[in-house]
């Protein structure tokens, strides 16, 4: 299958500070510019979601990661190669987020993504991409595409065509905070 129709369309919102709906490794996700605070808040005011509760960032590979966190250990990067499922990992010192994206304590939460979709739109954007469930807070998220609110569908600037026949059921992606020390604590 062909997915660029979906990627230029994604960009183009995206450029502009538009929220996409949109196929991830895990769920399907809403996501924005990462490093656009307007758009983020979208993000939030959608979900009905407080801003302290913050939301995942996807990078395409460990070089953009390394442009948008300081000093990460990284033994982080061997450790992710042995994880068996996506994992999103909890970093001290983001550099150049959407202040709304950052944790009161300073971190962040970021994934390296695998899937070819999100690679590519992340790289052609050059910014790493908000990852959210697309639901609203405090609601279940959807397994797959059907599953999605009518209410998230309608309020997003655009929806991805690429896999929205997939009815295979995901579920999210392990959330760790790597410590200074190099432990892992588990989060979900």
């Amino acid at each position: 299958m062909n997915f660029e129709t979906d990627i230029l369309n994604c960009l183009k919102v995206l450029q502009e500070g538009g929220i996409i709906l949109y196929p991830t490794d895990t769920i399907w996700g809403i996501g924005c510019d990462a490093t656009n605070e307007k758009a983020v808040e979208k993000i939030y005011r959608l979900k009905k979601r407080p801003d302290e509760k913050t939301m995942i960032v996807l990078v395409a590979d460990e070089k953009q990661l390394l442009q948008h966190v300081a000093n990460p250990d990284l033994a982080v990067f061997d450790w992710l190669k042995k994880s068996a499922k996506p994992t999103t990992v909890i970093y001290e010192g983001p550099i150049g987020m959407a202040e709304n994206l950052v944790a009161e304590d300073g971190t962040i939460a970021m994934r390296i993504c695998h899937d070819g979709f999100c690679k590519q739109l992340i790289k052609r954007l050059r910014k790493p991409i908000v990852s959210t469930s697309a639901n609203i807070s405090g609601q279940r998220s959807p397994n797959n595409f059907v599953e999605i609110g009518e209410e998230i569908k309608k309020a997003v600037d655009y929806t991805v065509q690429w896999r929205q026949d997939d009815i295979s059921i995901a579920g999210p992606s392990s959330i760790v905070k790597w410590n200074k020390d190099g432990s892992v604590t588990l989060i979900r």
